[in-house]
């Protein structure tokens, strides 16, 4: 017999399905991702962190786990919405089923519900508090738990339950010296660094300018994370200090830290962008992207003013998603320029900034 579970949004909507093996409630923001694969970078992302996904393709987990695409070292959503799962995935690295490993990772997910609806939901609404229930006894106290949570319910908290409490190092001895500030790295950022032959110093999201300093760093990338960047001012206080002392260069959170530390604003998105297929216009190429985002915050364009010049912008939103400073050796992009979500078209930009910034490099590999 099927375990009754069900999604409750804030607005008093509920969408019923079954449950998996794991019995419980997850609480968070709900929020949809457009990929059509990446299901396990997506639950491993820690800019996820607090976030209820629900899946717009409808069939989600046929090619299994891997474990090799896991950006994080557990899962970091906080609970999956799927219209239908896949019990017998083919694939040649495939190590377990997707629903075997929801339940070890002890995420509570939702099957079944009509997704198309929810999405729909969530675009004529909004970002929207949610609670995921899987169970009878989960099902009976959900609504109440919700409304409890929903009255202090807020991202401030997110990045640290993500970022690396202590520093540590990644990458051969004797490049380029790059020191990384940690809000959620994913792996792939720290691959794809490395494999440019840097040596990478990850500090904690709220490390002191001395800290982020001390190896006399090339340069300093800030990464992304989850939540709303206004929710760390000491790392915006940070940043500013730095600017005119040390290259600078922001990924997803780090763009919008990078833009607020330089005077710009950012504003929440009504449903942000998640997904591997955002299309986005180089400005100072003319071309475009094909990109991977995780977001549900953006930097405010008209606010970009003085030194500060856009370079990318969405085209479905006009969104930003880019800039640089007019004479110091600072960027960002609101995208991730590691995913290569089956495109590669964006995973020069680091290696592009380094060169622009006069930092050797070793010539980028393929992505694995």
């Amino acid at each position: 017999m099927a375990t009754p579970a069900a999604l409750f949004l804030a607005d008093g909507s509920r969408f019923d399905g079954h449950g998996l093996g794991y019995h419980g409630i997850a609480l968070g923001e709900a929020v949809f991702y457009t990929g059509m694969t990446g299901y396990e970078e997506a639950m491993t992302d820690p800019s996820y962190a607090g976030q209820i996904l629900t899946f717009t393709y409808p069939l989600i987990g046929n090619y299994g786990i891997s474990g090799s695409a896991a950006q994080y070292a557990r899962a970091c959503v906080a609970g999956a919405v799927i219209k239908q799962i896949s019990y017998h995935p083919s694939h040649h690295l495939s190590q377990k089923t997707l629903p075997e490993w929801l339940d070890e990772q002890r995420i509570p997910t939702l099957v079944g519900a009509d997704t198309r609806a929810i999405t729909i939901a969530l675009r004529e609404h909004g970002t929207i508090w949610a609670a995921l229930a899987v169970g009878d006894e989960a099902l009976e106290r959900a609504e109440r738990t919700l409304t409890d949570f929903v009255r202090t319910a807020t991202t401030d908290g997110l990045v640290a339950g993500v970022a690396t409490p202590a520093p540590y190092l990644e990458g051969p001895p004797g490049g380029p010296r790059i020191t990384l500030v940690d809000c959620g790295v994913k792996r792939a950022i720290l691959r794809d660094l490395t494999a440019l032959g840097a040596q990478v110093t990850v500090q904690p999201y709220d490390a002191s300018p001395e800290m982020l300093l001390a190896n006399d760093p090339a340069a300093i990338v800030i990464s992304p994370g989850p939540g709303d960047p206004t929710d760390l001012p000491q790392t915006i206080a940070t940043l500013r200090t730095l600017v005119g002392r040390v290259p600078l260069f922001g990924v997803c959170l780090g763009h919008q830290l990078l833009a607020l530390a330089l005077g710009a604003a950012t504003f929440k998105l009504p449903y942000g962008h998640r997904g591997g297929n955002q299309p986005v216009k180089d400005l100072l190429r003319n071309e475009v992207l094909v990109t991977a985002h995780n977001h549900g915050y953006a930097v405010d364009a008209a606010t970009l003013g003085g030194d500060l010049v856009p370079t990318m912008t969405n085209l479905n939103d006009g969104t930003n998603e880019g800039f640089c400073h007019r004479s110091l050796p600072i960027a960002a992009v609101q995208f991730h320029p590691e995913a290569s979500p089956g495109p590669s078209d964006a995973r020069h930009l680091f290696a592009q900034w380094f060169a622009s910034a006069g930092i050797p490099v070793a010539p980028l590999t393929p992505a694995p």
